[in-house]
């Protein structure tokens, strides 16, 4: 009998165009009620405007892009004795990539332009160019850990 919590976490199966679990991951989290062959279709339509905009590999760009966004570390609060306290933390890599993949779906959807595909397209470029609302997120949290690393010995 092991002592262990079961992991409850889902596998996702990799996607019909490109065989890759990341594409099927970033794919979901896009969906908004369960429409998913609308999300795919937007989620192509990007990367073929990523082709024709850099003329490189569409899913190698979404791959550095999500590489690029990835934070190191962040701040969780944390209690101690009255006062709370920002502790810096190391992410997970399966927290890192859920939170790079939050942030460029939120850069995106707050971007002005024509279509949803359009503006996630010209985000995962500039994600890959390391400019952009999504990296300017991940400094932001890296510079917050840098702030508060004073507080760093109150690990959670």
């Amino acid at each position: 009998m092991s002592r262990k919590k079961r992991d409850y976490s889902r596998k996702a199966l990799p996607d019909p165009k490109f065989g890759q679990v990341i594409v099927t991951r970033f794919v979901n989290a896009m969906m908004e009620h369960g429409k998913r062959g609308l999300s795919e279709s937007i989620f192509y339509g990007a990367l073929d405007d990523i082709q024709a905009k850099t003329s490189r590999e569409p899913v190698e760009v979404f791959g550095e892009a999500l590489e690029n966004v990835r934070p190191m570390v962040e701040v969780r609060s944390r209690r101690v004795g009255g006062a709370t306290y920002q502790v810096p933390m190391e992410v997970s890599s399966d927290r890192r990539t859920t939170l790079a993949i939050r942030w460029i779906l939120g850069a995106a959807r707050d971007r002005s332009g024509k279509s949803f595909s359009d503006k996630l397209a010209s985000e995962l470029i500039d994600a890959f160019n390391e400019t952009g609302s999504a990296i300017r997120k991940r400094d932001e949290t890296h510079k917050m850990a840098e702030a508060n690393r004073a507080f760093s010995h109150y690990r959670i």
